[in-house]
């Protein structure tokens, strides 16, 4: 039981240390995040149909 209520210690001491953004930096962040994956997911989207478009000319 010690060694648990030791590393519950521990833990609380090292989540004081930890830099935690502020609200505009998690809205940046948040922001950057989801259009990179949107910029990302139209470009493989954008492979996709075009790999498809060449197989079907291709093999069809």
């Amino acid at each position: 039981m010690n060694q648990i209520l030791a590393f519950l210690k521990d833990v609380q001491i090292e989540l004081k240390k930890v830099n935690w953004p502020t609200k505009q930096e998690l809205l940046k962040y948040t922001v950057v995040v989801i259009g990179f994956t949107i910029v990302l997911g139209v470009f493989l989207g954008g492979l996709d149909y075009f790999f498809g478009f060449l197989l079907r000319k291709l093999v069809f």
